[in-house]
C-alpha cells in the first residue's frame, strides 16, 4: 500500500535536513489518467496511467536546487535530499529566493467549499467509450460532415500535498472529466475542420454526448468552401470560445517574472490604463467547481480574489515570493510549481467584465470585418507587444456572416487592440476564463 502524501513530503523534508539543507520545501502527487478514443464507432485508443511523483527543493543560504522522483522509497528519498544538497551547494546565489514567514502562510482553508473533486466512483471504460461513440455519431449526423478524426472521453484525479520547513503542511484532491470531438467537412484540399468539447470537475456538470457531437458537427459544416478574405484594415471580433487569447496575453505581459527582466510590454504600465473605462480583470482562485480553483499557492500562501485590472487600470503584478522580493512588491499569492522545478508566478481563475450586446450585436455594428473563431502559430513579440496570428472564421457583410474564410494572418499591437476591445455579454461562466466575445478595431488583415 502506497503511504498518504502527508507522510511522504514530511519524509522529504526529514531527509533534506539530515543532508545538511537550511529550508526545504516538498511536493507529492498522486494521480490517475483514463483516456479512451474512438474512430468510426470501434475502439481506437485506450490509456490509463496512474502513479507518485515527489519533488524536493532544498535552500543552502541562497542557493537553491530542486529534484524530482517516481520512486517513494526511503533509499530513493535519502539520494534525493543529499543530491539536491550537493546541487545547491553549487548554485550561483539568488538573493530573492526563500520561503514564506510563518505569519504569510495560510491558516485555515475550506477544501470543501471548493468543490475541486467529484466524489463519485471512477467511470468504467466502457462508459468512456460509449459516450465518445455517442458524440462520433452526433457529428456524423450532421449534414456536411464528411469525417470524424477524434472522438474522446477522458477521466484524471490528482492529489496534491506540499509540505515546507516552515511549518505550512496542506493538500487537497482535484478531477476532471471531458468529452470532445473533432470533424471534418469536405475533401481534398478543399478539406475544413472543426471542434468542440467540455471538461468539467463533475461529472454530471459535463454536456451530453450528444450536444457534443453536435456542436463539433454544426461548426465543422458551416466552414465548408472557407476561402481568403480581403486584405486591409477592418474591425474584427474575437468569438468568445478563442477571445481569452488576448486576455492571456494582457495577463502574460503583467507576470512579475517578465516584468523583473524588463522584458514586457507592459513593464511601464502600472497604474495606467490599458483597457478601457469601465472593464475589470478580477482573479479568483475560490470560485467553486472550477478548474483553476485552490485554497492556497505552491508556497502556502492564502489564495485571495484580487483585481488585475480596476476600471480599466491595471493595478499590479502577478507575483510569487522571489519575483516580489526583486521588485520591492508583497506576493499575490500566485505560486505555482510541478515536482521538478521551484516556485513561478501564475494566474488562476479570471474574469473580464461582459458588455450588454450580443456578439450578433456587435457583427451588426461594424457591418463588415471578419468573425475569428480559430487561431494558429503566434508571433507576439514580448517586449513591444506588436502581434501577429493565423486565422480563420467568417467574414461579416452587412451585419451578418457571409462566408467562411482562412488562411488569414492578423497584425496589430497589443497595447492599441486592449485600449480598444468591446466585449459582448456570451462568456461561459463556468470556465477558468471568463471572457466574451470581444470586438477590437483597425487589425491588419493580410488574405487575397
Amino acid at each position: 500500500m502506497s503511504k498518504p502524501l502527508q507522510n511522504l513530503t514530511a519524509e522529504l523534508l526529514d531527509a533534506a535536513r539530515n543532508a545538511g539543507a537550511d529550508a526545504a520545501d516538498a511536493i507529492a502527487v498522486d494521480g490517475t489518467a483514463l483516456s479512451i478514443a474512438v474512430r468510426e464507432g470501434k475502439l481506437e485508443e485506450a490509456e490509463r496511467a496512474e502513479g507518485i511523483d515527489i519533488g524536493l527543493r532544498v535552500l543552502i543560504g541562497q542557493r537553491q536546487a530542486c529534484v524530482s522522483a517516481s520512486d517513494t522509497s526511503a533509499g530513493t528519498i535519502e539520494a534525493m535530499a543529499e543530491r539536491a544538497v550537493a546541487m545547491a551547494r553549487e548554485a550561483p546565489e539568488d538573493p530573492h529566493i526563500g520561503l514564506a514567514d510563518p505569519d504569510q502562510l495560510a491558516a485555515t482553508w475550506d477544501v470543501s467549499a471548493l468543490e475541486l473533486c467529484d466524489d463519485g466512483a471512477e467511470p468504467e471504460p466502457a462508459g468512456l467509450e460509449e459516450a465518445a461513440r455517442q458524440a462520433e455519431a452526433a457529428a456524423m449526423a450532421v449534414t456536411g460532415v464528411t469525417k470524424i478524426t477524434d472522438a474522446g472521453a477522458t477521466y484524471g484525479r490528482r492529489n496534491i500535498h506540499l509540505a515546507a520547513s516552515n511549518g505550512f503542511s496542506g493538500g487537497y484532491s482535484r478531477s476532471a472529466h471531458s468529452l470532445s470531438c473533432v470533424a471534418i467537412t469536405g475533401d481534398g484540399t478543399e478539406m475544413e475542420r472543426d471542434y468542440y468539447g467540455d471538461m468539467r470537475l463533475h461529472a454530471t456538470d459535463l454536456d451530453d454526448p450528444e450536444t457534443v457531437g453536435r456542436l463539433a458537427g454544426e461548426r465543422t459544416a458551416a466552414r465548408a468552401g472557407a476561402r481568403k478574405p480581403p486584405t486591409g484594415s477592418f474591425p474584427v471580433i474575437f468569438d468568445e470560445r478563442i477571445s481569452s487569447s488576448l486576455i492571456g496575453h494582457m495577463l502574460q505581459a503583467a507576470n512579475g517574472s517578465m516584468i523583473a527582466r524588463g522584458a514586457s510590454w507592459l513593464r511601464d504600465a502600472l497604474n495606467d490604463e490599458i483597457l478601457p473605462k469601465g472593464l475589470d480583470v478580477v482573479e479568483d482562485p475560490l470560485r467553486a467547481r472550477v478548474s483553476g480553483s485552490r485554497p492556497f499557492d505552491a508556497e502556502g500562501l492564502a489564495s485571495r480574489a484580487r483585481k488585475i485590472i480596476d476600471d480599466g487600470v491595471l493595478t499590479g503584478w502577478t507575483l510569487d515570493l522571489a519575483t516580489a522580493r526583486k521588485l520591492g512588491l508583497e506576493s499575490t499569492a500566485n505560486a505555482s510549481r510541478g515536482t521538478s522545478a521551484p516556485p513561478s508566478p501564475t494566474v488562476t481563475n479570471i474574469a473580464l467584465t461582459q458588455g450588454e450586446k450580443s456578439r450578433e450585436d456587435l457583427m451588426r455594428e461594424i457591418g463588415t470585418g471578419l468573425l475569428v473563431t480559430s487561431m494558429i502559430g503566434s508571433s507576439i513579440n514580448p517586449t513591444t507587444g506588436d502581434y501577429s496570428r493565423g486565422a480563420s472564421g467568417f467574414w461579416i457583410e452587412n451585419g451578418e456572416v457571409s462566408y467562411p474564410v482562412n488562411e488569414c494572418t492578423l497584425a496589430g499591437n497589443l497595447r492599441e487592440m486592449l485600449r480598444s476591445i468591446v466585449p459582448a455579454n456570451d462568456a461561459r461562466k463556468h470556465l477558468s476564463r471568463v471572457v466574451p466575445s470581444l470586438l477590437v478595431e483597425g487589425l491588419t488583415l493580410a488574405g487575397e
